[in-house]
């Protein structure tokens, strides 16, 4: 079981999870973050890091949310990895609170 990066993340991308992460799992997209799932050893440390609580164990993931369970294997393969913390994106704090933001992913 890996773990899984979800909607709240779209458009923040804080990258506190990225500087706990053993193993390098993350990858970097435009405006979300991904976990490859050939990579996570499922520690949880990045859990515990998300400020907008993006990151769920694979069985976890609300149901509103399944959709991310591919979209990260998916985007993982595509996506370079990002091993240390950058600063969020400018309006991240703007965008963090808000829902339906699948719409708003750049691939």
């Amino acid at each position: 079981m890996a773990y899984v990066v979800t909607e709240n993340c779209i458009k923040c991308k804080y990258t506190d999870c990225v500087d706990v992460c053993p193993v390098d799992c993350f990858r970097e997209g435009p405006n979300f973050l991904v976990i490859d799932p050939d990579e996570c050893i499922d520690c949880t440390l990045c859990v515990a890091e998300c400020p907008v609580e993006a990151i769920y164990a694979e069985d976890d993931v609300p149901d509103s949310q399944q959709q991310f369970i591919g979209l990260n294997a998916s985007l993982s393969k595509k996506w370079r990895p990002i091993i240390e913390k950058k600063d969020p994106l400018p309006d991240a704090d703007e965008w963090a609170g808000v829902k339906d933001k699948l719409d708003q992913l750049q691939r």
